[in-house]
């Protein structure tokens, strides 16, 4: 009798850890916001940087943003925490954010050949535009970016597949944005750019 229980409690502790190493496979992926941090900052001549966001998404197909694992509109934001920096705090100039577009769309492609799988084409879009305005001169500069990526996969893809092809593709869209939105910046808002030696590699 002290074997058979001794035994049952084995196997009990067995069935416990077979149990976690379940629940920690079936743990889902969890994906982060790419961040800027490792870059040098662009100090721009301003009192403040305000982030605006004028994206509102919404919710319905063909629209599918909102079930990416990262959100392309909190990655532009924190694109502008990371890399834009107010440098001149005695000064009325504000710089201004605003995210215009942060979308995802999907469209079903039908295989019009035999043996051929369907697909599903994704699309995203960052538009954003950066302006300068300047009260005491009545002035301002702007300029804007507008960075896409198509992504194509068989229609029968399963979930975590997706989120991984999605992820791949949020990142791939902020290498663009960010290398094109720097050059911009330096080129057209250059005379608010605190940093001129860096200004003088894009001109």
């Amino acid at each position: 009798m002290i074997n058979l229980k001794r035994l049952s409690a084995f196997l009990m502790v067995l069935a416990f850890t077979a149990g976690c190493a379940n629940n920690n496979e079936a743990e889902p992926k969890r994906y982060h916001e790419p961040r800027f941090t490792d870059q040098a900052p662009i100090d721009l001549k301003v009192n403040r940087v305000e982030v605006i966001s004028e994206f509102t998404p919404t919710f319905t197909r063909p629209n599918v943003e909102h079930l990416f694992p990262i959100s392309i509109e909190k990655t532009a934001r924190l694109w502008a925490k990371d890399r834009l920096k107010a440098d001149d705090y005695a000064s009325d100039k504000v710089a201004e954010f605003i995210i215009k577009d942060a979308s995802v769309t999907e469209e079903i492609e039908k295989s019009e050949k035999v043996f051929y799988k369907d697909r599903i084409k994704y699309r995203a879009t960052l538009y954003v535009v950066i302006k300068v305005t300047d009260p005491k001169n009545l002035s301002s500069a702007e300029t804007s970016i507008e960075a896409w990526r198509e992504l194509a996969i068989p229609a029968d893809t399963d979930i975590e597949e997706k989120e991984r092809y999605w992820n791949g593709m949020v990142y791939k869209l902020f290498d663009e944005f960010n290398k094109r939105m720097e050059q911009n910046i330096y080129q057209y808002l250059n005379m608010y750019v605190a940093n001129n030696s860096i200004i003088q590699e894009y001109n």
